[in-house]
């Protein structure tokens, strides 16, 4: 196995906050920041952010509760600004780790945004062509926070909201993610895939008017292979020489479908699909 690591190098294995504010200020050099909570400093490490800015391509990070956030980011999670509440996610935003999306007030302005954004772009046919939804942490599922009902709740809201959209509907498909798997037990397979896992098995819904209802998927992917979805559909190249991107699709078995023959190996989501042909 391949550690896939480079000499002298450190790697972050657990949630601390980012670099960045949300109004683009450095916390990592913040005394404030530094004197309450952990956080590491601005990242230059490339994201898929950076990769479809390259191409020009439309994309947007919509965080729940993001406006209430900016103005007062040293109001942590369920802290009460006036009559309002920030339940924001600021570890669960990739972005906001980087310096050359937060850094630049245009860039992070235009694609940085609050899901009142996302229900006005969803109404006004104007999303991009890649969005992430990160519900608040009152909305997110999270049993020390929130209800499993209420994340399902945040979903739906979100797929009727498209569908109601033919314009949208006809060529949108909407990747449903879970945080965390439950527990450590897991009797499927495992791929050792670098020094940093895999994990545990979680859900993945996909609702398109392409995508094969009912059908339960046994190709090994993870959360990269949303990002292998994207490059593929856009024709854009994987993110850096290291990144997860990089390994094939899987090669396997007709009697152990989700075990890739080829590993380490993620799929790329493109045969939970039925496209038609041209």
């Amino acid at each position: 196995m391949n550690p896939n690591c480079v000499a002298g190098h450190y790697y972050l294995l657990n949630n601390y906050n980012p670099g960045y504010f949300g109004n683009g200020n450095n916390a990592y050099t913040d005394s404030n920041a530094n004197n309450t909570v952990f956080t590491i400093p601005p990242s230059s490490v490339r994201s898929i952010g950076d990769e479809m800015l390259g191409v020009g391509m439309s994309w947007k990070y919509y965080g729940d509760q993001w406006n209430n956030y900016v103005p007062d980011p040293y109001q942590l999670n369920f802290a009460a600004i006036g009559s309002k509440t920030d339940e924001y996610c600021n570890i669960c935003n990739p972005f906001q780790y980087d310096t050359s999306i937060m850094a630049n007030a245009s860039i992070r302005n235009a694609h940085i945004q609050d899901t009142a954004n996302l229900y006005n772009d969803i109404k006004n046919g104007t999303l991009p062509a890649v969005s992430f939804v990160k519900p608040s942490g009152l909305v997110d599922g999270h049993p020390s926070s929130s209800k499993l009902n209420l994340f399902e709740g945040f979903a739906q809201k979100i797929v009727t909201a498209v569908q109601a959209n033919p314009s949208l509907w006809k060529d949108t498909a909407i990747f449903i993610t879970f945080d965390e798997g439950g527990g450590y037990y897991d009797s499927g397979y495992v791929q050792p895939l670098d020094f940093f896992g895999d994990g545990t098995r979680i859900p993945l819904i996909v609702v398109s008017q392409y995508s094969r209802g009912g059908n339960i998927s046994h190709e090994y992917s993870d959360h990269v292979s949303i990002l292998k979805f994207i490059e593929r559909n856009w024709g854009l190249k994987p993110v850096t020489n290291r990144s997860r991107d990089n390994f094939p699709n899987p090669v396997t078995n007709a009697d152990n479908p989700y075990a890739p023959t080829n590993g380490p190996a993620l799929g790329d989501l493109f045969s939970l699909f039925n496209f038609p042909k041209s």
